[in-house]
């Protein structure tokens, strides 16, 4: 017969943090698989995208030019028409390429965490009109997917960061290696941020919350802080030998 909940003896303390500490990892867990199930769903449509609409505009666009040839010089109206019609689909190639990158960077799966960083700095420097560096390990390192991506996502949410609060005018995105373990750095010269860290428990930054989480989850941390003497320092570090995800 069970007892009375007031006969029940009380958790002691240990067992209660135990407790906490398994239904955290659990969470983390959880959390990091659904995140690299999202990655692996938008790999995917990004390469629909490239293979069916991507192709099909390319081919369309060569249709229209082989169309063109035969318009009468004379024709003014249908050769316009026609320039309208390259610039339309120019723009939907155009679109369509951005889309896919912002689902899935293909450099990183094929050419590596630093191809991906080199083209994703200086392009947010252009389009924002912040001076945008990077620092780079001269030898390409080996990662695994999981530990490319999230590298990537630290990177892309602090330069969303950059351009959305901090009044920067200047960004640094630093990836280093030791053999031992990796840590991407992103760091600007803005507004800052308190110092007491309580930025990354606010229940509005969900992008930088699923981050730490993520890795976590790789065994690694993410810390946010400060700079000095200005701007604001965010760090993911990860160890090289990574649970196997």
């Amino acid at each position: 017969m069970t007892e009375p909940a007031h006969l029940q003896p009380a958790p002691t303390p240990g067992r209660a943090s135990a407790t906490d500490a398994d239904r955290t990892a659990e969470l983390t867990e959880m959390l990091g698989y659904l995140a690299a199930c999202w990655d692996e769903e938008r790999r995917l449509l990004a390469r629909q995208l490239h293979d069916s609409l991507g192709s099909s505009m390319t081919a369309l666009t060569m249709h229209l030019a082989l169309l063109t040839q035969h318009i009468p010089a004379e024709n003014l109206s249908m050769r316009d028409r026609s320039a309208q019609m390259k610039q339309l689909l120019a723009n939907i190639i155009e679109t369509n390429r951005r889309m896919q990158l912002e689902l899935w960077n293909d450099k990183l799966e094929f050419l590596g965490l630093k191809a991906a960083l080199a083209e994703l700095v200086p392009a947010f420097g252009a389009a924002n009109g912040v001076k945008a560096r990077t620092s780079l390990p001269d030898e390409d390192s080996v990662y695994t997917r999981t530990q490319g991506v999230v590298l990537l996502r630290c990177a892309e949410e602090g330069l969303r960061n950059v351009a959305a609060h901090a009044r920067a005018t200047e960004v640094d995105v630093i990836l280093d290696d030791d053999g031992d373990q990796v840590m991407l750095t992103v760091r600007d010269n803005g507004a800052g941020i308190p110092g007491d860290g309580s930025v990354l428990e606010s229940t509005s930054c969900h992008g930088l919350r699923l981050l730490r989480e993520r890795a976590r989850f790789l065994g690694g941390t993410l810390e946010l802080r400060a700079g000095d003497p200005a701007g604001t320092v965010l760090r993911m570090t990860l160890p090289k030998q990574a649970p196997t995800v």
